[in-house]
């Protein structure tokens, strides 16, 4: 009976052992960078995802767009800058007649006064609407790179068949394996380049 008892506890023990060792194989094949998973496709999840950052910075038609808001930005900053110059000249010269006594009658002042808010309504007037004209194109430009990137990646996942396409930026920690920005930039591109084409 006693040897029974010590076979059992050796069984046990040996189990013990064998147990903690395949633990410990667990966690240094968990440890290693890349998993299983990221050499094996056809073990991946069937989602994916996209990093939209990268993705506007390649895709020609943002970059397009960004060119254009550029243009636009140096246009509002330079009107800018020639209605305050024209402004300050004005001033200048009213100051400069005071100083010398030049206006001749306070009708020539009062008409000069009137030019000056003149000048600064218009420019407010102008500057109001130019900005205005900025964010409007802005907003219908971003709509615009928005309902292609998800028009894309919607007929792409048509032939692909993934349960969910996530935007990197909502994870904390994905799979490398799972990305398809390369792909989606690719097949953007290419769309794009077809309609410029045209």
């Amino acid at each position: 009976m006693n040897k029974n008892i010590l076979t059992i506890l050796s069984l046990a023990i040996a189990l013990i052992f064998s147990a903690s060792s395949c633990s410990q194989n667990d966690k240094k094949e968990s440890s290693t960078p890349q998993k299983a998973a990221v050499e094996k496709k056809g073990q991946l999840p069937n989602y994916r995802y996209v990093d939209l950052d990268t993705i506007l910075s390649r895709y020609n038609l943002a970059k397009d767009y960004n060119e254009e808001a550029g243009r636009l930005q140096t246009q509002l900053e330079s009107a800018a800058r020639s209605h305050e110059s024209q402004i300050q000249q004005l001033a200048t010269t009213m100051q400069n007649k005071m100083q010398n006594n030049s206006y001749l009658s306070k009708e020539s002042y009062e008409a000069d006064q009137r030019k000056l808010q003149n000048l600064q309504t218009n420019a407010q007037n102008d500057m109001a609407n130019r900005q205005k004209t900025f964010e409007t194109t802005a907003m219908k430009a971003q709509q615009t790179i928005n309902d292609s990137i998800t028009n894309f990646i919607e007929r792409y996942n048509a032939k692909h068949g993934y349960d969910a396409i996530f935007f990197k930026a909502a994870t904390v920690y994905i799979n490398p394996a799972l990305d398809i920005t390369d792909e989606i930039v690719e097949g953007l591109n290419a769309q794009y380049n077809k309609v410029e084409k045209k």
